[in-house]
């Protein structure tokens, strides 16, 4: 930590004792409070666990309620599975302008909600309360520059095919589900085309169109397994999604405030989002909320999303993000894998091609942000399931997490 132990000067971090501690206060939290459903009493019981922490050392800590409908996120599942069955069927009676258009209505919600993390659905679920949580550590001057580290303090309902079969047995299901379902609708639009508007009677066309009319059958267990994706019911402890992340973030205020570190004109912010696992809700209600000083040109602002940190061999600066839809800032990445290196890292670039993370919210807001996480993409079975409890936390992983958070806070502090 090049720039952190140079403003430090003789006052050190306590870096291993602070990983104990986190360690420590993760279990804690899990065994008070238990899972954190998006939006659930047990998710703002351990904001305010968390944010009266950091109430000791930060200059002020506010808890901001917003509202969402969290079962939006994935509640379209059983309405896209129904389409893509009735739309097969339909494609084998030959009604397939029927069958294109019923196709094309159960993927609009797929791909607006788990790719694209709209709040497509929002308006037909029921509505819930969830909060996030700001705490502001001022500098001794004039605010001039801003640095924002989040961490999502909710956990996931559980994925139980991830958790029955692995990621890679869980991908073997979901993505031939998926792929069937476009199947289905390019040959419902195709054969709409050729056969009924156009009636073309082309022999290979034909033999496409009866191995499509028949093959499709065998995606219907796949269909159907969809439907047990996840449980609607029952949330995950949530220990390395991510109370480590929570707790990286709160450490660094908690080490600067230790070593009597003010900066002159940097403001450090820890925000713990709610109900990210619902689609990044909490942190589109922050920009939506904030946005306005987020953007304020008289203020470099810069945003680190702290997400996952178990497996060290994974950690990585992340360049993508949303479905590999959105790129993060080129300078926050910079940031984040300089500092990396300076704590003897070199972090290779990675991208959220299925799923998304706080930073995308940031991002589409139009404020600079890149996520930073350690965890194996494959995803590991502990990935939103029950295993992710405290007994499975890599110490090594959390102390070079925040090592290289710590250092690139004092990075861009030092920065003009």
């Amino acid at each position: 930590m090049q720039i952190a132990n140079t403003i430090a000067g003789d006052k050190a971090f306590h870096l291993p004792e602070r990983t104990a501690a986190v360690l420590a206060r993760i279990r804690a939290l899990i065994e008070t409070h238990g899972p954190r459903a998006p939006g659930s009493d047990a998710e703002l019981a351990a904001q305010k666990d968390m944010a009266a922490q950091l109430g000791k050392v930060c200059d002020n800590v506010a808890i901001e309620p917003f509202t969402l409908a969290r079962a939006a996120f994935m509640g379209f599942i059983p309405f896209t599975v129904a389409c893509g069955i009735a739309a097969s069927v339909l494609f084998f009676l030959n009604l397939t302008w029927i069958a294109a258009l019923v196709g094309v209505a159960g993927s609009v919600p797929l791909i607006l909600e788990f790719v694209l993390y709209w709040r497509f659905c929002d308006p037909i679920f029921p509505k819930q309360t969830s909060h996030n949580v700001l705490a502001r550590y001022l500098p001794t001057g004039t605010v001039k520059k801003r640095i924002i580290l989040v961490g999502h303090s909710d956990s996931q309902y559980e994925w139980t095919l991830n958790y029955k079969f692995g990621g890679n047995g869980m991908k073997a299901v979901l993505i031939p589900a998926v792929v069937g379902l476009i199947v289905i609708v390019i040959a419902s639009v195709l054969k709409t085309v050729t056969n009924v508007w156009l009636d073309l009677d082309w022999a290979w066309l034909n033999v496409l169109y009866t191995v499509v009319r028949y093959g499709i059958f065998v995606f219907f267990p796949l269909f159907i397994a969809f439907l047990f994706f996840q449980s609607w019911t029952k949330s995950v402890p949530g220990a390395a999604d991510n109370l480590s992340g929570c707790l990286i973030a709160m450490s660094v205020v908690e080490e600067l405030a230790d070593a009597g570190i003010r900066f002159a004109d940097t403001e450090v912010d820890v925000v713990l989002s709610g109900s990210e696992e619902a689609g990044l809700r909490g942190a589109k209600a922050f920009v939506e909320q904030h946005g306005e000083e987020l953007r304020d040109p008289n203020i470099d602002t810069v945003v680190i999303a702290l997400d996952t940190f178990r497996d060290l061999k994974d950690m990585a600066v992340y360049d993508r993000d949303r479905s590999g839809t959105v790129q993060h800032d080129k300078r926050v990445k910079e940031l984040v894998k300089e500092a990396a290196a300076h704590c003897g890292l070199d972090l290779p670039y990675a991208s959220i091609y299925i799923g998304a993370s706080d930073a995308a919210a940031f991002t589409k807001g139009k404020i600079p942000a890149t996520g930073f996480a350690a965890m194996n993409p494959t995803p590991p079975r502990y990935y939103h399931t029950r295993l992710d409890n405290w007994d499975i936390l890599e110490p090594d992983a959390i102390k070079k997490g925040l090592e290289v958070t710590l250092e690139a806070v004092c990075m861009f502090a030092s920065r003009d």
